[in-house]
């Protein structure tokens, strides 16, 4: 428990993140969603949709955080010292997920609150479901967060996390467009956990939960990311 104290210790000193994290999302939300209270967008309220969008993208943003810390232990020597001592590897690693989704959580859950107040309603089961739905969908980016912490040189990488989360979420309609709605492009958005993160809202409110490829796409994204974390973490400990 002690190494999960210091690893939100770590994540709560950092005000700048911690606040960009929290409130840009709810910035943009209020700045764009206020004025299209009665708007109908894909298949739902204009609100809704764009609750959940930016629900997705600040909480990406923030379960991809701990491969900045991550970076900054290997080039700072840290890495080296826990090592040496009784820590183990997948201890240390649970608290930096921990941590990541302790900085989701509150992202969603202003989201939820400022949606509430321009006119989202849902039920309490509605709010649960939704909120489970985005939990399993970020755990392939808490791993992809992981592989560059461990991959991409330190000053390289915001720039690294920053084109993940942009990419992944302009790919998976976060922005507001799909690149495409039928056809083998489609099939393959439909194949990245960010879409499925997108659906979230609206099948929340339709009934039900996501269907049975959402989930397999999230399995098959996380199955093949963590040993590829593991080789990662390997050749990043095998330098120091």
């Amino acid at each position: 428990m002690t190494h999960f104290r210091y690893e939100i210790l770590r994540m709560l000193r950092n005000r700048m993140f911690y606040g960009i994290t929290l409130g840009l999302p709810l910035v943009l939300f209020y700045a764009i969603a206020s004025g299209q209270r009665h708007v109908m967008f894909d298949g739902t309220s204009f609100p809704l949709y764009f609750m959940t969008a930016m629900a997705v993208y600040g909480s990406m943003y923030a379960v991809v955080a701990p491969g900045a810390r991550i970076a900054r232990d290997r080039s700072g020597g840290w890495i080296r010292q826990l090592r040496v001592t009784p820590l183990r590897v997948r201890t240390d690693l649970a608290a930096k997920v921990a941590a990541a989704y302790l900085l989701a959580l509150p992202t969603v859950v202003l989201l939820y609150l400022a949606g509430a107040s321009i006119g989202v309603h849902l039920d309490a089961a509605q709010w649960l479901r939704m909120t489970g739905l985005i939990v399993a969908g970020l755990v392939p980016f808490v791993v992809m967060g992981f592989i560059l912490g461990y991959l991409v040189p330190v000053d390289a990488l915001a720039a690294a996390l920053g084109g993940l989360v942009v990419l992944f979420a302009l790919l998976g309609g976060v922005f507001g467009f799909q690149l495409a709605t039928s056809g083998p492009l489609f099939d393959v958005l439909k194949g990245l956990p960010s879409y499925w993160l997108m659906q979230a809202g609206r099948t929340t409110v339709m009934g039900g939960g996501w269907p049975a490829e959402a989930w397999i796409v999230i399995a098959l994204w996380t199955a093949v990311l963590i040993p590829a974390a593991a080789l990662a973490y390997r050749r990043a400990t095998s330098r120091v």
